[in-house]
């Protein structure tokens, strides 16, 4: 089978490989779509604080059930899958009470452990989650950042009824504001530096878009949301400049949940956090229960993937897919592999 590899920064090369065999607990996946995340990208350019080269990418991904072992209960031969890519050790006092998602062990799939750039991924059977027939596989791989977003949103004390601010209109950004929109929240504002995110943004039905670029954000905030401003704000730019207006615009006793990935270390003010009694909330990856919710709102229409899916390369145009979106700049979102 064909493999491509992320060798060093901005090198991949492909080679051959055995295909694997199963054991009695695993699922050997034959992949069919690949989305590249902003993780990927940050990795590509040797950005990424917790990815190290060489490395086989994707995380994101669907395809169908090519093998099984005798031991497989939760899935039949050619069933249309995604997968929850995190190991963990099972053993850790964060696993013990539920919190597999930050597993003091953890590894991610296409990130610290192969992924899915390659014809066939082998995975232990509870990481495997059956897709509905009519999902798409272009849907089936975006299954993972809508999950990300349901997480996240999740991690806020409530968001029903309440004003959300996202800051950065990237695909994670988008679709936490989404995700906001439909579990409640009174009205949603989402920032960008790019009019073409934002153009999206206003496409899947975020309530107010702003260019911080062009407009103040603070005179904007007043104007939309009144003087009380954002109830709650995702951070999902992973930037430092992002971070540090989240706290500099919150209202003292403001809920921040941190989603974005920080390729760099930023300077933030602890002491405004503490001046205003901020609650600065990290999210990480999901749970089960995230994925679950993910496909159920994707099948039942409620996310809006059409306008994020951008462009999709075969799997030999994996280099040029990362010169693609390297040359697109901001004017590009949800790039796909198709195997």
């Amino acid at each position: 089978m064909k493999q491509a590899i992320l060798t060093k920064p901005g090198q991949i090369i492909f080679r051959e490989a055995e295909k694997p065999a199963v054991s009695d607990n695993e699922v050997l996946v034959k992949i069919k779509k690949i989305g590249i995340c902003g993780s990927d990208i940050k990795a590509y350019h040797g950005k990424h604080p917790y990815i190290k080269c060489p490395v086989i990418q994707g995380h994101e991904f669907s395809g169908v059930v090519e093998a099984k072992g005798k031991a497989v209960r939760n899935v039949a031969l050619r069933d249309k899958v995604t997968v929850r890519p995190q190991l963990v050790c099972g053993r850790c006092y964060l696993c013990r009470k539920g919190d597999y998602n930050i597993c003091e062990h953890l590894k991610v799939i296409g990130c610290q452990s192969e992924g899915a750039a390659q014809e066939f991924l082998r995975v232990n059977q509870d990481l495997v989650v059956r897709l509905p027939k009519k999902m798409s596989f272009e849907e089936g791989a975006m299954v993972e950042p809508v999950a990300v977003a349901v997480h996240a949103v999740l991690k806020a004390e409530s968001v029903r009824r309440k004003k959300v601010l996202v800051l950065g209109a990237g695909t994670i950004g988008n679709l936490t504001a989404q995700v906001a929109r439909i579990m409640g929240a009174r009205s949603v504002m989402i920032t960008d530096l790019s009019d073409f995110r934002l153009r999206i943004a206003m496409e899947c039905g975020v309530d107010y878009v702003v260019n911080v670029k062009k407009r103040k954000l603070e005179e904007q905030l007043e104007k939309y949301f009144g003087q009380d401003k954002a109830d709650i704000i995702f951070e999902c730019a992973g930037e430092g400049s992002t971070i540090n207006q989240a706290i500099s615009l919150a209202r003292k006793g403001t809920e921040i949940i941190v989603v974005g990935v920080f390729g760099l270390k930023p300077p933030v003010d602890i002491g405004l956090v503490q001046d205003k009694e901020l609650r600065l909330k990290g999210s990480l990856m999901y749970k089960a229960e995230d994925y679950d919710l993910a496909i159920k709102l994707i099948s039942a229409g409620k996310i809006k993937l059409k306008p994020l899916m951008s462009k999709t390369f075969s799997f030999q145009e994996y280099p040029r897919a990362y010169k693609f979106i390297e040359k697109s700049g901001d004017k590009v979102m949800k790039v796909f592999i198709t195997l």
